[in-house]
C-alpha cells in the first residue's frame, strides 16, 4: 500500500493560491466598461462596443539572474513567501530541471528598480529566469543545456531580439551584479541570445584625428592668400562641409556608447562594470582600458 500512495506536492497550497489569483484576474479582463461612471466622468458612448481584434500582450525582454541562494528548494520557497514580494518566471536547478512558476504573459517580480534603454518598468516587459547559483560557483552544464532549450522555446514563441536576452546586472547596474563573471554570455550568443564583439583584433574606437586649420579653411571656401590675415572662419559651414564629406567631428564617447547599448548611464563608473561584467568578465572593477573601448566601439556599432 505505501508504493502505491501517491507523493503529495509540498507546493500544492501555493498552488491553491496561485489559481485564486489568477481566477480575479481572469474575471477582471471579462468585466466590460461601466457605461455610466458617474456626472464626472468622460462622456460615455451609447453602447460599449469589444473590439474583435486582439491578442495577449507578449514580453519583448529575457532577464537571466543567479539566485544568490544555497538550493533550488530555498528559492522555491523564497518565490512562494508573500513576505518576500520577489518571484521569476522560471527557476533553473543546477540538475537542469526546470520550474516554470508563472505564465509567461503574467508579471513577475524580479526585475526591482531597473532600466533598459528607455524603458523603466522591465517587470511589464521581460521574462525572468533564476539559475540556481550562489554566485561563487560556475554554472553547472545540465543548468546551461536547459537554458538554452529555454531561450530557444521564447524566441520563438515571442518572436524576442537577439540582442534582448540580457542580465539583471544589465538593467540594474548600481544594484546588481548577478549573473556572476562565471556566467557564458558567449556561448549564449553563439546560439543566438545576445549580442557579441567580433572575434580578431579590433579596431580603434577613436577617428582620424582632427584636420588642421588651413584645410578648415579650404573646405569652408575662404581663401589663403599669403601675408594676409585670415578672416573669421565660418563654422558652421565647415561643420556642414565635413558632415556632407562624412568626415569625422568628435571622438569617441564610451558613455554615449553604453547608452545607446542600452545601459543607465547616470551612473558611469556602476554602467562601466555592468558592462565589463557582461562582455569583459575581467577586471570588472577597472576603468575601461584600450581593449574595452575596443570591444565597446564593435558592440555600439552593432546595437545602432
Amino acid at each position: 500500500m505505501a508504493s502505491c500512495a501517491v507523493q503529495k506536492n509540498p507546493y500544492a497550497t501555493t498552488n491553491r493560491s496561485y489559481q485564486q489569483q489568477v481566477k480575479a484576474y481572469a474575471e477582471a479582463l471579462r468585466a466590460t466598461p461601466v457605461l455610466t461612471p458617474g456626472a464626472d466622468s468622460l462622456l460615455m458612448g451609447q453602447y460599449w462596443v469589444g473590439t474583435t481584434n486582439f491578442n495577449m500582450r507578449k514580453p519583448n525582454i529575457v532577464v537571466i539572474h543567479h539566485t544568490a541562494q544555497d538550493s533550488t528548494g530555498q528559492t522555491l520557497r523564497t518565490f512562494t513567501l508573500p513576505r518576500t514580494q520577489v518571484s521569476a518566471h522560471y527557476v533553473i536547478g543546477r540538475d537542469g530541471r526546470v520550474y516554470h512558476m508563472l505564465n509567461d504573459y503574467l508579471r513577475a517580480w524580479h526585475g526591482g528598480v531597473a532600466r533598459w534603454g528607455n524603458d523603466t518598468d522591465i517587470n511589464s516587459s521581460s521574462i525572468g529566469i533564476e539559475l540556481d547559483n550562489n554566485g561563487l560557483q560556475s554554472f553547472a552544464e545540465p543548468q546551461l543545456a536547459s537554458l538554452l532549450k529555454v531561450l530557444a522555446g521564447l524566441k520563438k514563441t515571442y518572436n524576442i531580439p537577439t540582442a534582448n536576452f540580457i542580465g539583471h546586472s544589465d538593467i540594474a547596474p548600481s544594484r546588481k551584479t548577478d549573473p556572476s563573471v562565471l556566467f557564458p554570455w558567449k556561448r549564449l550568443a553563439d546560439s543566438g541570445f545576445g549580442l557579441w564583439y567580433d572575434a580578431g583584433p579590433l579596431p580603434s574606437p577613436d577617428p582620424a584625428p582632427p584636420l588642421p586649420l588651413d584645410s578648415l579653411v579650404a573646405l569652408a571656401g575662404v581663401g589663403a592668400v599669403p601675408g594676409t590675415v585670415l578672416a573669421p572662419v565660418n563654422t558652421a559651414v565647415i561643420d556642414a562641409q565635413l558632415a556632407a564629406a562624412n568626415a569625422p567631428v568628435s571622438t569617441f564617447k564610451p558613455q554615449e556608447a553604453l547608452r545607446i547599448i542600452g545601459y543607465d548611464t547616470r551612473n558611469l563608473p556602476a554602467a562601466i562594470q555592468a558592462f565589463k561584467l557582461h562582455f569583459i568578465q575581467q577586471n570588472v572593477n577597472g576603468p575601461l582600458t584600450e581593449a574595452d573601448r575596443r570591444i565597446l566601439f564593435n558592440l555600439y556599432k552593432k546595437y545602432l
